[in-house]
């Protein structure tokens, strides 16, 4: 009997299936299973549905809705695949820690320019990355400090009567720009690479954060290059004022203007790609409408105004490196007319070959009075250029209305900083060059190309973030496709019911 009761309990379960469960029941469940199985094979494990406001709560699809919620394009754009893997998009902490670097870099722009006005430059005669970072402690520090710079040739032909308090004073100016120079490298360095290996950039994002990185390492570089330039007499023409290369100088604050446009201009693009898949339909439709043929004369001119301000600024350097702005101090007159004589302008005396070949280009960069006419003509052109393109936007109908409103605000706002940049360089220049208004000229330089590089983003339509849009709108167009069909689905449910 024992032997018995297992085959027993072994076949009670099957009696109790086949008892006790209607067979009409059975085939209905059937008919489900077989329309499950249609449902299964026409929709993408992948897609996600959100049924919750067409399917009953009961229901399993009215379940699948409630725990797979509806995920924004936005959202999913910065979702990493795998641990080895970039985003698409880069963080918005990125974007902020990007235009606060932006942010010191000019300061230290200007910082710089009130150190050459100052003739605070060579004060300091070595290069020490790492031990420089302190000032002299101790008396005989300083006095360490001061024989080196009593050796260099600014101290003997400008400042032979220096006592060294009064050099403390241009010691700390130059000690305080290296220094902030050291605090630019490091709070964009260390963050880039905590940046990088989290994964909160796109790996586009990477390499340029990278490259923004080598240059401002190599704008340290070319900064002692500048300096070294003012030490030595066989680097400038003896008898002559003592200062760094006029070429070195604009080198150095070109690579500064590089850097500080590298990093406004990815933090605004981060920013304007998060705003844009924040809704990617109505982001394609901007950029549509950004990329019409109405707009495409203005958004090269754009571009182009950018390039002229820089352009402007530099030569702004060369004027700075020759002081050309201590000679024909008034405007808009030079002399008795409005530009020097050409004997003047084009003088034999810049000439270092015996045919006079380089005659012109020596003059162009080398003669203080032709260096500041260029200037005047690239500051007039670039007033004229600002001018022009805010009336084309204001006058013709087709891109006024074309045009969006961030456009418009952007466009008054170049006008603006253009037309105090011009005031501030015409006092520069009648006033003698002084320290608070050159350095202001300096800070407006900036200034103006930030405007443009502000306007430049709001008008300018990046293929990469176009193509992000474009895939995220027909994601969003797969998604309410299949909540259409579920729905569909789950009305036919019901009907076999």
């Amino acid at each position: 009997m024992a032997s018995i009761f297992p085959g027993i309990r072994r076949a009670a379960p099957k009696l109790t299936r086949d008892f006790f469960i209607c067979h009409q029941c059975m085939s209905k469940t059937s008919q489900t299973a077989r329309l499950s199985q249609i449902h299964k094979s026409a929709f993408p494990k992948n897609i996600r549905f959100n049924s919750t406001a067409s399917a009953p709560s009961g229901s399993p699809l009215g379940a699948l809705g409630r725990s797979i919620a509806f995920e924004p394009a936005h959202k999913a754009s910065t979702r990493v695949t795998g641990r080895k893997s970039f985003p698409e998009t880069s963080s918005k902490s990125v974007a902020y820690w990007l235009l606060a670097s932006a942010g010191s870099v000019f300061g230290i722009v200007v910082f710089g320019g009130l150190t050459r006005l100052t003739e605070s430059g060579l004060s300091i005669t070595e290069w020490k990355p790492v031990t420089g970072s302190l000032p002299p402690l101790s008396d005989a520090d300083w006095q360490s400090e001061f024989d080196k710079y009593r050796a260099s040739p600014e101290f003997k032909l400008l400042n032979p009567h220096m006592s060294i308090e009064e050099f403390k004073q241009i010691y700390f100016m130059e000690w305080g720009h290296r220094l902030w120079g050291r605090f630019v490298g490091l709070s964009f360095v260390l963050p880039a690479i905590y940046f990088v290996a989290r994964r909160r950039v796109s790996a586009n994002m990477a390499w340029r954060l990278v490259g923004i990185s080598g240059l401002i390492g190599f704008q340290g570089a070319i900064g002692w290059w500048m300096v070294k330039s003012g030490l030595k007499d066989d680097l400038f023409a003896p008898g002559s004022h003592p200062r760094v290369s006029q070429y070195r100088l604009t080198a150095h604050l070109g690579a500064a203007f590089i850097c500080y446009t590298a990093m406004l201009w990815n933090g605004l693009s981060i920013l304007r790609d998060a705003k844009l898949l924040r809704n990617p339909q109505r982001g394609l439709a901007h950029l549509a409408a950004l990329k019409s043929s109405q707009l495409s004369i203005f958004r090269k001119s754009v571009a182009g105004l950018c390039l002229l301000v820089f352009v402007t600024a530099m030569s702004g350097g060369l004027v700075a490196g020759l002081d050309a702005g201590l000679i024909y101090n008034e405007f808009p007159r030079m002399g008795t007319g409005f530009a020097p004589p050409k004997s003047e302008l084009f003088s034999k005396f810049y000439s270092r070959k015996e045919d006079g070949s380089d005659i012109w280009w020596r003059n162009i960069l080398e003669n203080p009075s032709t260096v500041q006419l260029d200037h005047r003509i690239l500051a007039m052109t670039t007033f004229t250029a600002i001018l022009s393109l805010w009336a084309y936007t204001r006058f013709n109908k087709t891109v006024r209305f074309a045009l969006p409103k961030s456009g418009h605000r952007g466009m008054v706002g170049v006008v603006h900083l253009v037309l105090l940049q011009a005031t501030l360089g015409i006092s520069t220049l009648i006033y003698l060059v002084p320290t608070p208004v050159a350095a202001a000229h300096q800070a407006g330089s900036l200034a103006l190309l930030t405007g443009a590089v502000v306007l430049g983003s709001r008008v300018w339509v990046p293929k990469r973030t176009l193509a992000l849009l474009r895939k995220h709108v027909s994601i969003v167009a797969n998604k309410k496709a299949a909540l259409g069909n579920a729905a569909m689905l789950q009305n036919i449910v019901k009907i076999k019911h």
